[in-house]
């Protein structure tokens, strides 16, 4: 149903740097506004090609950094960009952590509305993992959260995590949220949160990282893709 963007760097030289190595880097530096909205082109570009193909409900979400939602014309780029590729209304998904949202929560609010009126679909990431307020919960534009992984590596058998996960599931759902389960990598994972009707799931369990024309032939080969 969907597919998450990531960004990697293949250096001629060093080969594959891992994105904790140069994230952290281009966050410091201010590059990251170029780097994200480069990731954005490059999603939107996909997203088009795929509803060309017949695949018009596929999403892709992409996350934004804090300096990101903070710039002023943020919201009127990514209009140009998103009206220039022709997508459909839901088909882009933009995902932000709770520590961005509460650094200025009535900012966010505003910010996440502007981007809620393109069209765009709107996750709250790594949930649980940031000092959020189920106050605020309430008055953000949001359409989904997705559980940190960090919640499911002892749902099961672990009670702390299992407890968790069933209580952010119940959250999500109560608040009319679509709620989705990150890092699953396991049989056991998948079962639990099936279970606990957990709405959507993305991990190792279901693929490893593709590039484009990778996941192009998952896509026209019919192979059933979980999110």
């Amino acid at each position: 149903v969907g597919a998450e963007a990531l960004v990697r760097w293949n250096d001629p030289e060093t080969g594959l740097v891992p994105p904790d190595k140069f994230i952290p880097v281009a966050e410091e530096t201010g590059l990251i506004i170029q780097l994200g909205e480069w990731v954005l082109r490059r999603a939107c570009a996909t997203l088009r090609e795929l509803q060309e193909q017949g695949y018009p409900n596929f999403t892709i979400s992409v996350n934004l950094s804090a300096r990101q939602l903070r710039e002023a014309d943020f919201v009127q780029r990514l209009a140009a960009m998103m009206a220039s590729h022709h997508l459909l209304p839901g088909s882009l998904e933009l995902e932000v952590t709770e520590s961005q949202l509460m650094a200025d929560p009535e900012k966010a609010v505003e910010a996440l509305t502007q981007l809620k009126h393109l069209g765009v679909r709107l996750s709250i990431d790594d949930f649980g993992t940031g000092y959020s307020s189920l106050s605020y919960l309430q008055k953000f534009p949001v359409d989904n959260i997705k559980i940190d992984r960090t919640f499911l590596r002892e749902v099961g058998w672990g009670q702390r995590d299992t407890v968790i996960a069933k209580a952010i599931i119940s959250l999500g759902h109560n608040l009319n949220l679509l709620v989705i389960a990150e890092g699953v990598e396991t049989l056991e994972q998948l079962r639990f949160l099936r279970e606990f009707d957990c709405d959507q799931m993305q991990g190792f369990y279901f693929s490893a990282a593709l590039s484009k024309q990778q996941l192009n032939k998952v896509i026209t080969s019919n192979v059933h893709l979980h999110s």
